[in-house]
């Protein structure tokens, strides 16, 4: 943290609360609001990273709606600040309702300041990490950085591209449409010598055949019938930069020819012309198709694969990149929102679950393009799997837990299960479940729940057996109890 205190905002209509956290956290410069105007304005004044909000605000003291309301203006105005809601024992269903809603924690009423504390200092703990990794995004000088990823695979071709690019080896970019190939070719141009030369790309798929000699090679006035002017091609515009072939599997096999003696000398003459023209440039290649396949079947030269695929690197797809889908799904939003001046989206449970189930065939083009669709569509601050349109894969339940739809026993021995008894029984099954597919991993089995980890300690330490039989909660939650 920087020399002066961290801020917190502490919303609660009770005047001694407010006294009490004050003096408790006086660590911290603490900011006070008694209700959701005072609260809003306060965040436009402070912008503080941490908020404690009790949900029971005025004028709705006994309820939460005003609190709720409160969250959701504060989401839309600072989405980066911390959330930790209050609440009491008898409304934790608003809590937990608060957490999917988007706050980071809740804690319950009375205080318990070492809890609290706690809670606190992991709060702005997270907060400043999450600003340290925007900050190293924003500052990073490096030729890289349109690309995010939190992918050791995605990051691995990163680093080998970074090596590559102080060499002039041709280089061969292999994945999926849409997987990002022209962004790392272009990642590429600007960590090598030649980033002040120019990038010149093409798409061999996208121009005719019989077209494509003349806009790569250029052409002489008159080397065909409506040839009226000389035209200088894509290779020689490239002079002294780079030159993105991509697509390069779909390149006729009668040009590949033409094509193989430009990459190993350097040298082409126009269509229609006969004077030898020199280049320097670095070529790069890409190509979602498998060119071994292509070279059996004989609609690949083998010899000019050798030439472009000095180094070759394969991109892997969407589908296999981990939580990359939903760091660029919010990446997105954030983007359209700003650029757009869109109020701040979030994405929710719902529209996260789909998002980590759905297979992605388009790849981050895909994703782009949905999350353009739900910013639209969106009609609160937060997006839905069906604002992304992603409602058919999107899970009863979040992964990693147990189904919602799946009830309790209504009945312990000859009396009816109490709300309290059932909703206790339910958090157990999903910790349960929860944990057992994280393989014992708490941070990991506090992120398939969707809650913070101090939250899942909160739940596995005050679980109890429906039926308050000590033996019957061992036998029912394994190794929790």
């Amino acid at each position: 943290m920087s020399e002066s205190k961290a801020k917190i905002l502490v919303v609660d209509d009770d005047p001694g609360i407010l006294k009490g956290i004050k003096w408790a956290l006086d660590d911290y410069e603490v900011v006070t609001a008694i209700d959701r105007e005072a609260a809003v304005a306060a965040v436009r004044q402070h912008d503080p990273q941490v908020e404690l909000l009790d949900l029971g605000l005025p004028p709705d003291g006994d309820g939460a709606s005003e609190g709720f309301r409160a969250l959701e203006e504060i989401h839309t105005l600072a989405p980066r600040t911390k959330v930790i809601v209050v609440s009491g024992n008898e409304h934790r269903e608003n809590a937990v309702r608060a957490v999917s809603e988007g706050a980071y924690d809740f804690y319950s009423k009375p205080v318990d300041t070492d809890v609290l504390d706690l809670i606190v200092r992991r709060a702005f703990h997270i907060w400043e990490l999450e600003e340290e990794n925007r900050r190293l995004l924003k500052s990073h000088t490096g030729e890289l950085f349109d690309l995010l990823t939190a992918n050791p695979r995605m990051e691995q071709v990163c680093r080998t591209i970074e090596k590559v690019a102080t060499t002039d080896a041709s280089v061969l970019l292999r994945g999926d449409s849409g997987t990002g190939k022209e962004l790392l070719a272009q990642g590429l141009h600007r960590a090598s010598q030649r980033r002040d030369g120019p990038f010149i790309a093409i798409n061999c798929a996208a121009i005719p055949e019989q077209l494509l000699e003349s806009e790569l090679f250029g052409h002489e006035k008159g080397a065909f019938t409506s040839a009226h002017r000389q035209v200088v091609g894509r290779i020689e515009q490239a002079h002294g930069g780079t030159l993105f072939l991509d697509e390069i599997g779909d390149m006729p096999l009668a040009l590949q020819a033409k094509m193989l003696r430009f990459v190993q000398e350097r040298q082409f003459e126009r269509v229609g012309g006969r004077k030898t023209i020199s280049v320097d440039l670095r070529i790069v290649t890409a190509t979602h198709r498998d060119l071994a396949r292509l070279i059996e079947a004989e609609t690949f030269r083998e010899d000019l694969y050798y030439r472009i695929s000095e180094i070759a690197i394969e991109i892997p797809p969407l589908r296999d990149r981990g939580e990359d889908a939903v760091l660029l799904a919010q990446d997105f939003l954030d983007r359209f929102c700003r650029e757009n001046s869109l109020r701040s989206l979030r994405l929710g449970a719902d529209a996260t679950a789909a998002i980590r189930r759905y297979d992605w065939p388009g790849n981050v083009r895909e994703v782009a393009n949905r999350t353009k669709r739900a910013a639209i569509l969106a009609q609160g601050s937060t997006v839905t799997a069906e604002d992304l349109d992603l409602a058919a894969v999107a899970p009863a339940e979040a992964e990693g837990t147990a189904d919602p739809h799946a009830l309790p026993p209504l009945s312990v021995g000859d009396r009816l299960m109490t709300l309290r008894e059932a909703r206790e029984m339910v958090d157990t099954r999903l910790v349960e479940a929860a944990l057992e597919r994280a393989g014992g991993n708490i941070s990991q089995a506090a992120k398939l729940l969707e809650v913070s980890r101090p939250t899942l300690y909160y739940l596995m330490r005050n679980r109890e057996s429906p039926a308050g039989d000590a033996s019957t909660e061992t036998e029912e939650t394994g190794s929790l109890a």
